[in-house]
């Protein structure tokens, strides 16, 4: 399983449980890498799933409309406040670097525009430091069941 899809569906298992039955989902993206997955794992809970793009007609209208929103379109702060529903999950995938302000110093913003979409969010990803490390974890996990099968012990993610 992909390793930040798998994260980021952990984050959502945390917020909101095992079954979205009745949930809306938007992901907007659609790489093999994450979009694609993501919205399969969505699917697979029940959750009714859009896929949505840099091009989508009245992005912002649909973003509204999710309960659950995972952002993984690779532009910084692209995701406005203003474009999610109150309550709703926010998972913030993207990871990307503004030029050095100032004082020099670079910065790293997901693409959510976070502080303006964190008044409406009933839970949100930060970037750094929320489906990065999710990411990691999911790739020693996946490392371990590797090892685990390589030498002869069937184990999967959801084992103890």
């Amino acid at each position: 399983m992909p390793c930040t899809p798998a994260g980021s569906m952990l984050l959502i298992e945390r917020a909101l449980g095992r079954d979205l039955s009745g949930l809306s989902a938007v992901v907007v993206g659609r790489s093999n890498i994450v979009g694609k997955p993501m919205a399969n794992l969505l699917l697979n809970a029940n959750a009714t799933v859009t896929i949505a793009h840099s091009r989508t007609k009245d992005l912002p209208g649909l973003c509204r409309s999710a309960d659950i929103l995972v952002a993984a379109v690779g532009r910084p702060e692209m995701i406005k406040g203003d474009w999610v529903k109150p309550g709703a999950t926010v998972i913030d995938v993207g990871i990307n670097r503004l030029p050095a302000d100032a004082n020099g110093k670079a910065r790293l913003v997901g693409d959510v525009a976070y502080d303006e979409a964190a008044t409406n969010a009933g839970s949100i990803t930060p970037v750094p430091g929320g489906v990065g490390p999710m990411t990691i974890a999911l790739l020693m996990a996946n490392t371990v069941i590797s090892a685990s099968r390589a030498a002869g012990r069937a184990l999967s993610l959801g084992d103890s």
